[in-house]
């Protein structure tokens, strides 16, 4: 029996250019003096992204950001994340000595497989994390098959 395995050469693409997206926007980032004369760059959340039996779930890191802060779409089994995470300044005569936190504007996009279900993509936010579940369609989920066994004697008597 021959087996076809189909690739899709321009899904792999995508994953080194995500890839590669997320080396340089957290080794080089653009970086600027703003008026106030603090530093500002790209920020890029973390995402963990696994699989279950029933579906595929994202998580993202959205630190500090409120449900309107963000937008999350998926169009043509891309999902995109976007948003923006905003330096509030806390109090008039306050000078920092230092901004380690990353604040700036993000978008992150990730390829489906084709075996997701979109129309029933469930997101939620909670405690600045972000989880989307991705239930995977009918027909691709694993099934047991029954195999029934019958009597060596039992062939013998048929045949």
């Amino acid at each position: 029996m021959t087996w076809m395995i189909r690739r899709d050469p321009m899904s792999e693409l995508r994953n080194v250019q995500e890839e590669v997206n997320r080396i340089f926007n957290t080794t080089f980032p653009k970086w600027f003096q703003n008026e106030e004369g603090l530093v500002k760059g790209n920020w890029t959340p973390s995402v963990d992204i696994y699989e279950g039996e029933n579906s595929i779930v994202l998580e993202a890191d959205l630190p500090g950001l409120k449900a309107e802060d963000f937008r999350l779409s998926i169009e043509n089994y891309v999902l995109t994340l976007t948003g923006e995470r905003k330096f509030e300044k806390e109090a008039k005569g306050e000078s920092y000595h230092r901004v380690e936190r990353q604040y700036g504007s993000f978008t992150r996009t990730f390829s489906l497989p084709t075996t997701v279900n979109v129309d029933q993509v469930a997101a939620e936010f909670r405690d600045g994390v972000l989880r989307v579940t991705l239930p995977k369609r009918e027909e691709v989920k694993a099934r047991q098959i029954q195999v029934a066994v019958k009597a060596e004697g039992a062939r013998a008597k048929g045949a």
